[in-house]
């Protein structure tokens, strides 16, 4: 990175530089950028997993936040999601990428594909889900009782943009599918991984939510792109998937998951324009708190 920036000034105001775009995701899709600066974020859900990486691509500004910390630190059940999706929508996002690596759960999902889901299956234990838990801010205010709908949970728009992106760059793109989030950390079991089959699921991960369920109590358009890495335990024969195996795959495909990121930013539409089902997520009722 050429420019890293402390966030406060001398008189200890805080930096606002806008963004359009969030991209949540690892170092590799924005450390050669010419120019990012480093802005810390606070959320009254704590601090989000990293400092945010503001660059352009295409002429659009875009924050990108390393999901799992710049050293991979957090493991998927100790990421603080909902910090995260507010520290975006903090910055002026209002759209958002969301790659992750995932299992494979039919045999011609095998390493290398690119599979942008249109369903989720929340298998998660832990994991805070929403902003309307009943609990009060740090300022007082306490959320109202508000349900939101995540029947379509990703944004039919971005995915349109992310299949276009990856079919511009000779990647076919699996369009639709069930992404099946566990808890993690650990991989599932042969006999875990054969039910989720069973059930018709698509890939399986450890990441996809709340990220989405978040994003929609906050009204922001939310794209999952999921890289295949392996063949899930009970979708194969021999010993299983491995951490190494899923690390050496996913940096063999980073560069053009990469290129097919950068071209669905450039592809999105202006926030401004937005006119899908995301935007009007809240059906007009009231949080209880203020929108960032």
């Amino acid at each position: 990175m050429a420019n890293t920036e402390n966030p406060q000034s001398p008189a200890g105001e805080r930096s606002t530089a806008p963004a359009e775009i969030g991209v949540i995701g690892g170092s590799g899709l924005y450390s050669f950028l010419d120019d990012v600066t480093e802005l810390r974020v606070d959320t009254p859900y704590g601090p989000p997993s990293d400092s945010l990486f503001l660059g352009e691509i295409a002429g659009r500004r875009v924050a990108f936040l390393p999901r799992h910390g710049r050293g991979h630190h957090l493991p998927p059940h100790r990421i603080n999601y909902r910090a995260n999706l507010w520290a975006l929508r903090s910055v002026g996002a209002r759209q958002v990428l969301g790659p992750c690596a995932v299992g494979g759960l039919r045999p011609e999902y095998g390493p290398g594909t690119l599979l942008v889901p249109d369903q989720f299956v929340d298998r998660t234990k832990s994991r805070t889900q929403s902003y309307f838990d009943g609990l009060p801010l740090p300022d007082g205010t306490v959320p109202n009782v508000v349900h939101v709908s995540p029947a379509d949970p990703y944004c039919p728009v971005g995915r349109e943009v992310v299949l276009d992106a990856a079919r511009g760059r000779a990647w076919e793109p699996v369009d639709g599918g069930t992404l099946v989030v566990v808890e993690g950390p650990r991989f599932s079991t042969r006999a875990e991984s054969l039910w989720h089959q069973a059930q018709g699921w698509s890939v399986v991960g450890m990441t996809g939510h709340p990220e989405a369920m978040l994003a929609r109590e906050l009204e922001l358009c939310y794209t999952s792109l999921t890289l295949v890495t392996d063949l899930d335990a009970g979708a194969e024969t021999g010993e299983g998937v491995s951490h190494d195996e899923v690390l050496k795959v996913f940096a063999a495909n980073v560069d053009r998951l990469r290129d097919v990121l950068f071209d669905a930013v450039a592809g999105l539409p202006a926030n401004g324009s937005r006119d899908c089902l995301c935007t009007t997520a809240l059906g007009g009722m009231d949080p209880g708190f203020e929108l960032p």
